[in-house]
């Protein structure tokens, strides 16, 4: 039995989620199909222009996606800060982007008088697109309205496009978060449909690596200092902010140099046949946070395999199920010991 999202999803214990979605057809999402040579490549665009578009409107920030044939993966953070600062004008003008929105909040903006019914009204509505506008759920709900009205007016047909309600994990601590990170961004490397985290297209890693410089490889980046590489990151996509406490961040908490310097590693450990794939010398931030490199390979392959919807130390995920009463097992107990010491 599913748990409810609210059970699933809570920015005061974590900011930090995975979500997945996989398409129901066998009609795909995104690639080429080899039985009718019909290509969906251009779906791939729908996909990265609307989470972009949305995390514009949303208190939502990206810092993580991968698109692949008939599915995603995103990693989002709730910016519960920004939510905080937003005006009523500014909740309005963000919410009517994605909807009709109300009269009455039209009638406030033209500076209209309101009458007590309408000021109670539109407080209700504040509050409630107040709510929404840092909610993964309806993110993610605007996200695949739009990717299936567009899908199956293309394919010229009708009902269900994704298999169900995206699934979630909840990224409880810097360990789980940079897990979770590497393990989208290397997600066609694993699938050995790329051999290098250039060539892995429609990827949040890509993406950074062409906005840096499209001409420099990952070893070389990750020799730069951070400081001379944040500045010029997409504007769309999370900073790295290099605190090591997700408590004390208002971006990823790591330096982007040292992220550089883990996934050209780890992505070398994934392929055998690559020269020189391991390197006698661990990753910083493999030092820093005390992961031994044979459980971190573990869990950049099979991240999904060892946890279910939340993910973390093992006291914080039984403490997470605690509080918001889940009926999921805390799945990932040997691989949580052994990411989290």
């Amino acid at each position: 039995m599913t748990s409810a999202r609210r059970q699933l999803i809570d920015a005061n214990a974590t900011p930090y989620y995975h979500v997945i979605n996989r398409c129901v057809r066998r009609a795909f999402l995104c690639g080429e199909d080899k039985l009718t040579g019909r290509s969906f490549e251009h779906r791939r665009d729908w996909i990265v222009d609307k989470i972009k578009a949305l995390s514009a409107i949303f208190c939502i920030d990206i810092c993580a996606y991968a698109v692949m044939n008939n599915h995603y993966h995103l990693v989002l953070k709730i910016d519960v800060e920004k939510a905080k600062t937003l005006s009523p004008k500014e909740i309005i003008i963000r919410w009517c982007q994605i909807t009709k929105g109300h009269a009455v909040a039209t009638k406030y903006m033209n500076g209209d008088a309101l009458i007590e019914g309408e000021v109670m009204l539109l407080d209700a509505l504040l509050a409630e697109w107040h709510e929404r506008l840092s909610s993964i759920s309806w993110f993610m709900r605007c996200l695949n309205e739009e990717i299936a009205r567009k899908a199956n007016r293309e394919d010229e047909c009708k009902g269900a496009f994704w298999e169900g309600r995206f699934k979630s994990q909840a990224l409880l601590d810097e360990q789980a978060l940079l897990a979770c990170m590497m393990y989208v961004d290397l997600n066609p490397i694993r699938a050995g449909i790329a051999d290098s985290v250039q060539s892995s297209d429609f990827t949040s890693i890509q993406e950074r690596l062409n906005v840096l410089n499209p001409h420099i490889n990952a070893p070389q980046l990750a020799k730069t200092t951070a400081d001379n590489l944040q500045p010029i990151l997409h504007k769309a996509l999370a900073k790295f902010d290099g605190s090591t406490l997700l408590s004390q961040q208002t971006g990823i908490p790591f330096h982007f140099a040292d992220y550089l310097e883990l996934i050209d590693w780890t992505g070398r450990a994934m392929r055998l046949d690559k020269k020189g794939y391991i390197d006698n010398e661990r990753p910083k931030l493999l030092n820093e946070l005390g992961i031994s490199p044979d459980a971190w390979l573990t869990s950049a392959k099979e991240f999904r395999r060892q946890y279910s919807g939340i993910s973390g130390r093992w006291d914080s995920m039984c403490e997470f199920k605690k509080q918001h009463n889940c009926g999921k097992w805390c799945k990932g107990k040997a691989s949580s010991q052994a990411l989290h010491p």
